[in-house]
């Protein structure tokens, strides 16, 4: 079996494949079976059927998507550019116990599996400020949601 290491898959042009594209983004497709060459039938795993609907979804909106492989534990570097901030951002992230982290020798490794789990804590904080701060405004009466208001 070969690796994939790197592939870039640019969107289809305008109209084709945008039905079939919309049904798989929109559609948990794990447990649903692969007709492989040979007769061969294999249920989609769920980690795959996760790529398979972002990457429909990315398609569908015009977008390239890329596919590649990471591995399971990261240097600072690798984390820190994960994350998209700089590694000493990252590294007082980490010392401060916002992110686990080992450290076998003098480098620190980070599992990708906790830098997900941070990723996925910070959006949800960020999600609660934001439904709060809506809450607010629309209780303050500064913000009406999906109406269409004109100043005289």
């Amino acid at each position: 079996m070969s690796a994939v290491l790197d592939v870039t898959v640019l969107p289809p042009p305008a109209a084709e494949g945008a039905d079939s594209l919309a049904l798989i983004a929109d559609s948990d497709v794990a447990g649903q079976t692969l007709n492989l060459p040979g007769g061969v039938r294999v249920a989609v795993p769920a980690e795959l059927a996760e790529v398979i609907r972002a990457a429909s979804a990315a398609l569908l909106a015009g977008r390239a998507v890329k596919v590649e492989q990471q591995s399971t534990v990261l240097t600072t570097q690798q984390a820190a550019d994960l994350l998209d901030i700089s590694r000493p951002t990252l590294v007082r992230l980490l010392e401060t116990g916002q992110i686990p982290f080992q450290q076998p020798g003098r480098h620190r490794r980070i599992a990708l599996s906790d830098l997900v789990a941070y990723q996925n804590k910070i959006r949800r904080t960020r999600r609660a400020a934001l439904d709060a701060m809506s809450e607010q405004a629309g209780a303050d009466n500064l913000y009406v949601h999906n109406e269409f208001h004109r100043t005289r």
